[in-house]
């Protein structure tokens, strides 16, 4: 009996929990701009194009209340987000973005695109938690009007607002403007709350 309780509290959670990306295609994504968007070896590998531009993957899927657990790795400046909630109109977001970005530039901060601009920002004595040019892990749990940041293990921010919680739409990875941009991403697990 316990046996068949652990299988189905197994399956329960396997059917919550989305991996949203498969390791050998965009399979599930939309590509927003002109930047690079390629998996090789394994990994998504975002980068920017010739226009310099800002660029967007996004899931063809919206999600209300999550927690997503990814793995990022930046090359050159590496300034790029990851989008909750968040809708695309050519490059033009609407939404929130958990910031992804060198040293020193408030990556787990969060920022509104086209709107109130930087909404919270982590203590500065956290961005030691930051590896560049290593693999970092970031946990984002989205639960109504909350969202939480997580940076490998540290707590980035938690912040509470009521337009982040009327918000709809799905989950981005950004390019940001000005060229140089590399990141790796691999790992992305979303988990409906």
């Amino acid at each position: 009996m316990i046996g068949l309780v652990i299988l189905m509290a197994q399956s329960a959670f396997a059917q919550k929990t989305t991996k949203l990306f498969n390791g050998k295609n965009l399979d599930g994504w939309i590509i927003y701009g002109t930047e690079k968007w390629y998996v090789e070896d394994g990994l998504l590998v975002s980068e920017s194009g010739p226009d310099k531009g800002y660029g967007y993957l996004g899931t063809e899927e919206d999600f209300d209340d999550f927690e997503i657990n990814l793995e990022f790795k930046q090359e050159a400046n590496g300034n790029s987000g990851v989008f909750i909630r968040s809708t695309v109109d050519g490059t033009m977001v609407s939404g929130w973005q958990v910031e992804v970005a060198p040293p020193g530039s408030d990556t787990g901060g969060i920022y509104e695109s086209y709107g109130r601009g930087w909404l919270i920002k982590p203590d500065p004595e956290k961005d030691k938690a930051l590896k560049f040019g290593d693999w970092n892990k970031m946990r984002i749990v989205v639960k109504g009007d909350n969202v939480t940041s997580y940076l490998n293990g540290v707590e980035m921010v938690n912040f509470t607002d009521s337009k982040i919680g009327e918000g709809k739409g799905g989950v981005l990875l950004q390019i940001h403007d000005g060229g140089g941009i590399k990141v790796y991403w691999r790992n992305i697990i979303l988990k409906k709350l």
